[in-house]
């Protein structure tokens, strides 16, 4: 079964900030209902507590339904909530005016306490209300004229509890810089969670990118070896056949050049091919530690590949290359060591990070790991990729290395070496 830890890792990091922003809003509307609602409550007894109990909370869970669909049309994923934003306004006016109503109705020995609990949940309504209105707003004008708005009312609307002047502007005031501290945190939630949705999909389009450079440079590559030996094997067969038809015997020789530059051309495909599918270990090894680390990863590899034969350093090197792809694509990792290493005349290559997904990326089909296994499978290797302890995933490679070639001096029979 899926528990809490596992359903936060298998979160993207855009989705995991998203999350966190979404349940930071619902957490101020939790506090609203328990600062002001509950407090309230106890403080003045159940008779006008349970008015003001009832209020807090009608206007909280307004709140927390006002921020989920804001932040969901915000990401794009419905339209702008217009009828919900002036919902929002008409319960924090219906709940401000209510509050006022209680505190005018209530007298005797506690209409102190009740004033007072009548006046805070006044004003935590109106600064909730407020902040909780930016963020379906986008212009920044408006978000201003509705803290504005909204401290303008506080100071008019506290005249009625019989507040004087100074105490109706401090009321003001404090509404002001409540609602105008919501407020910013709401823009800067939102300006936060584009960016880093908008860094998620540049990094995705670098890796995009980087796939269709490489794909170029193939192609460049093999139209530089093959557009001028096609070119000439075009005319020189064409003179063959100008030549046959004459029945000279110079197109046997020129036939005989088609055949030779097509062989020519053919190595240097293969080449060109053997080029692109061999890759250096050192060079990817570190290539892949300066992805991930301005990728924000931290990266540590240990071991050195000198000395490991060329075959072996190629299909390792695919195997760092894939690893590093799979860190960035399909987890969230924070940290990650590759570590290669040569025991039991078999180099061990293992690439281990944290931040791992519900599905692994080895569990799922075209993940490349498929090709990788056929690689090192040529070289009679193995490969094993699977989660590994305390949530992390690990991916082990593993290549026997070929027996060092005898030296010709000590490899000759005593019986010829003693002559």
């Amino acid at each position: 079964m899926r528990g809490p830890v596992g359903w936060w890792r298998g979160k993207s990091t855009p989705a995991k900030v998203e999350t966190y922003t979404r349940w930071s809003f619902h957490f101020f509307a939790l506090i609203e209902a328990v600062t002001l609602g509950l407090s309230a409550f106890r403080e003045v007894g159940p008779n006008p507590g349970t008015w003001l109990l009832l209020l807090a909370c009608g206007h909280s869970l307004t709140c927390a339904v006002t921020a989920s669909t804001a932040l969901d049309w915000t990401r794009g994923r419905r339209p702008q909530p217009v009828r919900m934003l002036w919902t929002l306004a008409a319960v924090t006016a219906a709940t401000a005016t209510v509050a006022i109503a209680v505190a005018e109705r209530t007298h005797g020995p506690k209409a102190d306490e009740v004033v007072t609990a009548a006046g805070s949940v006044f004003g935590g309504v109106l600064v909730l209300g407020a902040g909780i209105l930016a963020l379906g707003v986008r212009n920044r004008r408006r978000v201003v004229a509705i803290v504005l708005g909204f401290a303008a009312g506080a100071g008019l609307c506290a005249f009625p509890l019989g507040i004087p002047g100074i105490a109706a502007l401090a009321t003001a005031g404090a509404v002001l810089v409540g609602g105008a501290f919501v407020a910013f945190t709401s823009v800067f939630s939102v300006w936060l969670l584009n960016a880093v949705y908008a860094l998620d999909e540049a990094r995705e389009t670098r890796a995009r990118l980087a796939v269709a450079e490489e794909r170029l440079r193939f192609g460049r590559d093999l139209h530089d070896v093959l557009g001028r030996n096609l070119a000439v094997i075009a005319l020189k067969a064409e003179l063959a056949v100008q030549l046959g038809r004459r029945g000279r015997p110079e197109a046997v020789e020129q036939m005989i050049e088609v055949q030779r530059l097509a062989q020519e051309s053919q190595r240097e495909v293969r080449a060109v091919v053997r080029g692109y599918r061999e890759a250096d270990l050192a060079a990817e090894l570190a290539g892949a530690q300066g992805v991930l680390a301005a990728a924000g990863i931290d990266c540590a590899v240990t071991g050195s590949p000198a000395g490991l034969p060329a075959p072996v350093q190629s299909a390792l090197a695919w195997v760092v290359r894939e690893a590093a792809t799979n860190v960035l694509r399909h987890g969230d990792a924070q940290r990650c060591t590759v570590s290669l290493r040569v025991t039991g005349g078999r180099a061990e290559l293992c690439v281990e990070n944290d931040g791992v997904p519900e599905s692994p990326a080895g569990d799922r089909p075209g993940s490349g790991l498929a090709g990788l296994r056929e690689r090192l499978s040529e070289l009679d290797g193995t490969l094993r990729a699977g989660p590994a302890e305390r949530g992390r995933f690990r991916l082990t490679a593993e290549v026997p290395l070929p027996p060092p070639a005898a030296d010709p001096e000590t490899a000759r029979p005593l019986s010829e070496a003693t002559r």
